[in-house]
Protein backbone atom coordinates (compact mmCIF):
# COMPACT_ATOMS: atom_id res chain seq x y z
CA UNK A 1 0.00 0.00 0.00
CA UNK A 2 1.29 3.47 -0.88
CA UNK A 3 1.63 6.07 1.82
CA UNK A 4 -0.71 9.04 1.36
CA UNK A 5 2.31 11.19 0.56
CA UNK A 6 3.57 8.85 -2.18
CA UNK A 7 0.07 8.43 -3.56
CA UNK A 8 -0.59 12.17 -3.83
CA UNK A 9 2.84 12.79 -5.34
CA UNK A 10 2.07 10.20 -8.03
CA UNK A 11 -1.24 11.93 -8.71
CA UNK A 12 0.65 15.23 -9.01
CA UNK A 13 2.74 13.72 -11.80
CA UNK A 14 -0.32 12.29 -13.56
CA UNK A 15 -2.16 15.61 -13.36
CA UNK A 16 0.92 17.50 -14.54
CA UNK A 17 1.15 15.36 -17.68
CA UNK A 18 -2.54 15.80 -18.48
CA UNK A 19 -2.45 19.54 -17.85
CA UNK A 20 0.51 19.99 -20.19
CA UNK A 21 -1.51 18.40 -23.00
CA UNK A 22 -4.55 20.51 -22.21
CA UNK A 23 -2.48 23.66 -21.92
CA UNK A 24 -0.84 23.09 -25.29
CA UNK A 25 -4.20 22.61 -26.98
CA UNK A 26 -5.65 25.63 -25.19
CA UNK A 27 -2.78 27.72 -26.48
CA UNK A 28 -3.41 26.81 -30.11
CA UNK A 29 -4.24 29.74 -32.40
CA UNK A 30 -7.87 30.72 -31.75
CA UNK A 31 -10.26 31.33 -34.66
CA UNK A 32 -10.86 34.82 -36.01
CA UNK A 33 -13.68 36.66 -34.28
CA UNK A 34 -13.16 35.13 -30.84
CA UNK A 35 -13.37 37.89 -28.22
CA UNK A 36 -12.59 38.37 -24.56
CA UNK A 37 -16.27 39.13 -23.92
CA UNK A 38 -17.35 35.94 -25.64
CA UNK A 39 -15.02 33.85 -23.51
CA UNK A 40 -16.11 35.66 -20.35
CA UNK A 41 -19.68 34.57 -21.01
CA UNK A 42 -18.43 30.98 -21.06
CA UNK A 43 -16.63 31.72 -17.81
CA UNK A 44 -19.86 32.81 -16.13
CA UNK A 45 -21.39 29.39 -16.67
CA UNK A 46 -18.25 27.68 -15.40
CA UNK A 47 -18.15 29.81 -12.25
CA UNK A 48 -21.83 29.31 -11.48
CA UNK A 49 -21.61 25.55 -11.93
CA UNK A 50 -18.52 25.41 -9.72
CA UNK A 51 -20.36 27.31 -6.98
CA UNK A 52 -23.37 24.99 -7.24
CA UNK A 53 -21.16 21.91 -7.19
CA UNK A 54 -19.40 23.03 -3.99
CA UNK A 55 -22.74 23.91 -2.38
CA UNK A 56 -24.21 20.54 -3.33
CA UNK A 57 -21.31 18.64 -1.80
CA UNK A 58 -21.22 20.84 1.29
CA UNK A 59 -24.86 20.08 2.07
CA UNK A 60 -24.16 16.36 2.50
CA UNK A 61 -20.58 16.48 3.83
CA UNK A 62 -20.02 15.39 7.44
CA UNK A 63 -16.31 16.15 7.87
CA UNK A 64 -16.07 19.70 9.21
CA UNK A 65 -12.78 20.60 7.53
CA UNK A 66 -14.08 19.45 4.14
CA UNK A 67 -17.43 21.19 4.67
CA UNK A 68 -15.70 24.48 5.45
CA UNK A 69 -13.31 24.10 2.49
CA UNK A 70 -16.31 23.65 0.19
CA UNK A 71 -17.99 26.67 1.75
CA UNK A 72 -14.91 28.76 1.00
CA UNK A 73 -14.84 27.51 -2.58
CA UNK A 74 -18.56 28.17 -3.09
CA UNK A 75 -18.14 31.75 -1.90
CA UNK A 76 -15.06 32.32 -4.06
CA UNK A 77 -16.73 31.02 -7.22
CA UNK A 78 -19.79 33.20 -6.56
CA UNK A 79 -17.52 36.22 -6.09
CA UNK A 80 -15.73 35.40 -9.35
CA UNK A 81 -19.11 35.31 -11.08
CA UNK A 82 -20.00 38.79 -9.89
CA UNK A 83 -16.58 40.20 -10.82
CA UNK A 84 -16.75 38.69 -14.32
CA UNK A 85 -20.32 39.92 -14.69
CA UNK A 86 -19.20 43.44 -13.77
CA UNK A 87 -16.32 43.22 -16.24
CA UNK A 88 -18.68 42.18 -19.03
CA UNK A 89 -20.95 45.11 -18.30
CA UNK A 90 -17.92 47.41 -18.39
CA UNK A 91 -17.16 45.97 -21.84
CA UNK A 92 -20.66 46.95 -22.95
CA UNK A 93 -22.28 43.49 -22.79
CA UNK A 94 -25.98 43.49 -21.87
CA UNK A 95 -26.66 40.49 -19.62
CA UNK A 96 -30.26 41.37 -18.71
CA UNK A 97 -32.45 38.30 -19.17
CA UNK A 98 -29.51 36.06 -20.03
CA UNK A 99 -29.41 32.70 -18.23
CA UNK A 100 -25.93 31.12 -18.15
CA UNK A 101 -27.49 27.74 -17.28
CA UNK A 102 -30.17 27.78 -19.97
CA UNK A 103 -28.53 24.90 -21.84
CA UNK A 104 -28.75 22.65 -18.79
CA UNK A 105 -25.93 21.14 -16.75
CA UNK A 106 -22.60 20.57 -18.46
CA UNK A 107 -21.16 17.06 -18.71
CA UNK A 108 -18.48 18.07 -16.18
CA UNK A 109 -21.07 19.21 -13.66
CA UNK A 110 -23.09 16.03 -14.17
CA UNK A 111 -19.96 13.94 -13.59
CA UNK A 112 -18.92 15.79 -10.44
CA UNK A 113 -22.42 15.95 -8.97
CA UNK A 114 -22.67 12.16 -9.20
CA UNK A 115 -19.64 11.55 -6.98
CA UNK A 116 -20.69 10.29 -3.57
CA UNK A 117 -17.65 9.73 -1.37
CA UNK A 118 -15.65 12.52 0.24
CA UNK A 119 -12.34 11.28 -1.12
CA UNK A 120 -13.70 11.20 -4.70
CA UNK A 121 -15.12 14.70 -4.39
CA UNK A 122 -11.92 16.19 -2.98
CA UNK A 123 -9.78 14.44 -5.60
CA UNK A 124 -11.94 15.40 -8.57
CA UNK A 125 -12.97 18.88 -7.47
CA UNK A 126 -10.56 20.99 -5.41
CA UNK A 127 -7.53 18.87 -6.31
CA UNK A 128 -7.93 18.10 -10.04
CA UNK A 129 -10.47 20.56 -11.42
CA UNK A 130 -8.92 23.56 -9.71
CA UNK A 131 -5.48 22.62 -11.04
CA UNK A 132 -7.08 22.44 -14.48
CA UNK A 133 -8.64 25.88 -13.96
CA UNK A 134 -5.24 27.42 -13.26
CA UNK A 135 -3.82 26.12 -16.54
CA UNK A 136 -6.78 27.34 -18.56
CA UNK A 137 -6.75 30.71 -16.86
CA UNK A 138 -3.09 31.24 -17.69
CA UNK A 139 -3.87 30.69 -21.37
CA UNK A 140 -6.85 33.05 -21.11
CA UNK A 141 -4.69 35.72 -19.48
CA UNK A 142 -2.36 35.52 -22.45
CA UNK A 143 -5.33 35.80 -24.81
CA UNK A 144 -6.53 38.93 -23.00
CA UNK A 145 -3.11 40.55 -23.13
CA UNK A 146 -2.74 39.73 -26.82
CA UNK A 147 -6.08 41.49 -27.43
CA UNK A 148 -5.15 44.56 -25.42
CA UNK A 149 -7.41 43.85 -22.45
CA UNK A 150 -5.07 44.39 -19.51
CA UNK A 151 -7.95 44.89 -17.06
CA UNK A 152 -9.46 41.45 -17.62
CA UNK A 153 -5.99 39.91 -17.53
CA UNK A 154 -5.35 41.61 -14.17
CA UNK A 155 -8.68 40.37 -12.79
CA UNK A 156 -7.68 36.80 -13.52
CA UNK A 157 -4.05 37.14 -12.49
CA UNK A 158 -4.64 39.03 -9.23
CA UNK A 159 -7.99 37.66 -8.02
CA UNK A 160 -9.13 34.47 -9.73
CA UNK A 161 -5.80 32.64 -9.99
CA UNK A 162 -4.81 33.05 -6.31
CA UNK A 163 -8.20 31.65 -5.30
CA UNK A 164 -7.86 28.65 -7.61
CA UNK A 165 -4.36 27.99 -6.29
CA UNK A 166 -5.72 28.08 -2.74
CA UNK A 167 -8.51 25.62 -3.61
CA UNK A 168 -6.04 23.22 -5.20
CA UNK A 169 -3.59 23.42 -2.29
CA UNK A 170 -6.40 22.86 0.19
CA UNK A 171 -7.63 19.89 -1.83
CA UNK A 172 -4.13 18.45 -1.74
CA UNK A 173 -3.92 18.76 2.04
CA UNK A 174 -7.33 17.14 2.47
CA UNK A 175 -6.41 14.31 0.10
CA UNK A 176 -3.33 13.54 2.19
CA UNK A 177 -5.66 12.93 5.12
CA UNK A 178 -8.39 11.10 3.21
CA UNK A 179 -6.51 8.83 0.77
CA UNK A 180 -5.14 6.41 3.34
CA UNK A 181 -6.52 2.98 2.47
CA UNK A 182 -6.05 1.16 -0.86
CA UNK A 183 -9.79 1.45 -1.42
CA UNK A 184 -9.84 5.21 -0.92
CA UNK A 185 -6.76 5.64 -3.08
CA UNK A 186 -8.41 3.67 -5.88
CA UNK A 187 -11.52 5.86 -5.66
CA UNK A 188 -9.44 9.04 -5.71
CA UNK A 189 -7.32 7.90 -8.63
CA UNK A 190 -10.36 6.92 -10.70
CA UNK A 191 -12.05 10.25 -9.93
CA UNK A 192 -8.99 12.24 -11.01
CA UNK A 193 -8.51 10.18 -14.17
CA UNK A 194 -12.15 10.52 -15.23
CA UNK A 195 -12.22 14.25 -14.50
CA UNK A 196 -9.15 14.99 -16.60
CA UNK A 197 -10.20 12.63 -19.39
CA UNK A 198 -13.57 14.35 -19.53
CA UNK A 199 -11.87 17.76 -19.58
CA UNK A 200 -9.85 16.70 -22.62
CA UNK A 201 -12.95 15.30 -24.34
CA UNK A 202 -14.91 18.50 -23.72
CA UNK A 203 -12.03 20.67 -24.86
CA UNK A 204 -11.94 18.83 -28.18
CA UNK A 205 -15.73 19.08 -28.57
CA UNK A 206 -15.56 22.83 -27.92
CA UNK A 207 -12.76 23.22 -30.45
CA UNK A 208 -14.61 21.30 -33.16
CA UNK A 209 -18.03 22.87 -32.61
CA UNK A 210 -17.21 26.47 -31.76
CA UNK A 211 -13.48 26.88 -32.20
CA UNK A 212 -13.12 27.52 -28.47
CA UNK A 213 -10.16 25.88 -26.78
CA UNK A 214 -8.93 28.77 -24.67
CA UNK A 215 -11.94 29.49 -22.44
CA UNK A 216 -11.02 30.20 -18.81
CA UNK A 217 -11.64 27.74 -15.98
CA UNK A 218 -13.35 28.36 -12.68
Amino acid sequence: METPEAFVEALDVYIGDALRRIGERSGAAPPDGLTVAGLLRVALRNELEAAEEAALWMSTERALDVKLALARQCGDEARHYRLIEARLRALGVDLDGWDPLAEGPSPMYTHLAALRSTVERVAAGPFAREALAQVRNEVFIGFCEAHGDAETAALYREVVQPDEAHHHALGRRLLLRLAVTPEDQALARAAVERTLALAEELQEVARLRRGIACAPGC
